[in-house]
C-alpha cells in the first residue's frame, strides 16, 4: 500500500488535470449566464462540479480514452488490467464501462487534487505558526503567538493525515474497478477465445500438413535413395532416375517446410504473401495423384475413377490421407500397393492396401492420428488396421456436409 501510494495519488492528480477543461468551460458557461465575468481562478465551484460529469460521461463514450486509462491504471495503480483484443469497432458496452471509468476517474481525482492543493500548503502553513511570533490571520481566524499557535500544526497534520487515508482508499477502490471496467467485456472475451480457438486449429492443421507432406518426402527419399545404392554400378540411368526423384522430394519438402513455418511467422491481423513476398502454391489435390505415385518410387496399381464431382476442400484432405497412408505402405510394407479412388453416391471412397506383409507390427502414431482428424473434420469414416494380408486403410468422406 505504501509503496503503490505515490503513483496512485499522481493517478488521482491525472484525474483532476484531465476534468480541469471540463471546469473551465462550465464556468465559463455558468458566469455567462448569470452576466458575470469568469474568474478561472476561483475554488472548485460544486454547482459547476456537478453539472459537468454528464458532459464527462457523454464523451467518455465517444473519445478513445480506454488505451490511455489502461496504461494509467496499470502503471500508476497497480493494477492488473487484461489487455483487451482488438476489435474492428466499439461496441456499445465496451463504451459504457469506459465511459463509467473515465467518469469516476475524473470525478474522484477532481475532488482529491483539489484537496491536495488546499490541504497540503494549509498544513504546511500550520506547521509555520508556531515561529511566527506575531499575529497571524488564517482561513479568516487571527492566530496569536503562544499555546494557541500549537494547536493549529496538529490540526493541519491531522488534515493531511486524512487526505493521505482517503487518497489510499480512493487509489484502492479504483485499483479494484479498473479490472471490472477497462477490462474484457463478455463479447470481447467470447471474440477472442473464437479466435484463439481458431488459432490452435490452424496450428494443428499445419502440424498434419507438415507431417503428412515431410514424412512422405523423407520415406520416398529414403525408398529411392536405397534402390540407388542397389543399382548404382550396374544400372546408372535407374541411379540417376532415383537420385532425380530423391531431387525433388527433398524439394518438395522444403518448400511445404518454407510455407507453414511462413505461416506461423505471419501476424495473425495480415494478409501477407509467405516471407521474400512469394506466393504460396495451390495446396495438392486429387488431380495430383498421378505425380504423388510417379514420385513415391513405389509399385502402385491405381484404381481411380472420376473425381471430378469432388469438392476441393474433400479433395484436398482426401490427397493428404492418401499421401499418408502411401507413405505408412512404403515404409512398413513389402510389395506391390494397391490405391482406389471412386465416388459411390455421395460419398468419395479411398483405400490403400498392402498385400505384402507388415513389418515393425504395422503403422501408427501421428500418421494415423492426423488421417482420423482429416476424416472426422468432414464427418467421415476410417478404418486402418492389419488384414490377412497386410495392411488396409479404407476411408468414407461425404461429398456434402449433413444438414
Amino acid at each position: 500500500m505504501r509503496r503503490n501510494l505515490p503513483r496512485r495519488w499522481a493517478c488521482l492528480i491525472l484525474g483532476g488535470a484531465l476534468l480541469m477543461p471540463y471546469m473551465m468551460v462550465g464556468v465559463l458557461i455558468a458566469a455567462q449566464s448569470q452576466g458575470q465575468s469568469a474568474n478561472l481562478l476561483l475554488p472548485i465551484q460544486i454547482g459547476v462540479f456537478v453539472a459537468v460529469l454528464p458532459v464527462v460521461a457523454v464523451t467518455g463514450l465517444f473519445l478513445p480514452i480506454r488505451a490511455l486509462e489502461v496504461n494509467a491504471a496499470q502503471g500508476l495503480l497497480g493494477a492488473h488490467v487484461e489487455t483487451p483484443p482488438r476489435q474492428a469497432g466499439r461496441t456499445w458496452q465496451e463504451r459504457r464501462r469506459t465511459a463509467a471509468w473515465f467518469t469516476l476517474h475524473l470525478a474522484i481525482g477532481g475532488l482529491l487534487s483539489g484537496s491536495t492543493l488546499a490541504i497540503v500548503p494549509f498544513t504546511l502553513v500550520t506547521l509555520a505558526l508556531p515561529f511566527a511570533g506575531r499575529a497571524t490571520p488564517v482561513i479568516g481566524v487571527v492566530v496569536e503567538p503562544g499555546w494557541p499557535a500549537l494547536l493549529w500544526p496538529l490540526g493541519g497534520l491531522a488534515l493531511l493525515g486524512a487526505l493521505v487515508a482517503t487518497v489510499a482508499g480512493a487509489g484502492e477502490l479504483l485499483a479494484r474497478l479498473a479490472p471490472v471496467l477497462l477490462g474484457p467485456t463478455p463479447a470481447e472475451r467470447l471474440a477472442a477465445a473464437e479466435h484463439h480457438a481458431r488459432t490452435l486449429a490452424e496450428r494443428n492443421r499445419l502440424a498434419r500438413e507438415l507431417h503428412d507432406s515431410v514424412g512422405h518426402a523423407l520415406s520416398v527419399v529414403t525408398l529411392q535413395a536405397a534402390a540407388a545404392g542397389r543399382v548404382l554400378d550396374r544400372d546408372p540411368e535407374t541411379a540417376r532416375k532415383a537420385l532425380a526423384a530423391i531431387e525433388q522430394s527433398a524439394r518438395t519438402a522444403l518448400e511445404d517446410l518454407d510455407h507453414v513455418l511462413g505461416v506461423l511467422r505471419e501476424d495473425d491481423s495480415t494478409d501477407v504473401p509467405a516471407e521474400g513476398g512469394r506466393d504460396r502454391a495451390p495446396q495438392a489435390t486429387l488431380a495430383d495423384l498421378d505425380e504423388l505415385v510417379a514420385a513415391s518410387g513405389a509399385q502402385v496399381r491405381q484404381e481411380v475413377g472420376d473425381l471430378s464431382a469432388v469438392p476441393a476442400v474433400v479433395s484436398r484432405e482426401a490427397y493428404r490421407i492418401l499421401q499418408e497412408a502411401l507413405t505408412n505402405a512404403i515404409k512398413h510394407g513389402h510389395g506391390p500397393v494397391r490405391l482406389a479412388a471412386a465416388v459411390q453416391d455421395d460419398d468419395l471412397r479411398l483405400e490403400v492396401t498392402n498385400p505384402g506383409r507388415v513389418s515393425g507390427g504395422g503403422p501408427g502414431g501421428r500418421g494415423v492420428t492426423g488421417m482420423r482428424e482429416r476424416v472426422r473434420l468432414l464427418r467421415g469414416d476410417l478404418d486402418a488396421g492389419p488384414t490377412e494380408a497386410g495392411w488396409s486403410v479404407t476411408v468414407r468422406l461425404p461429398l456434402r456436409s449433413s444438414p
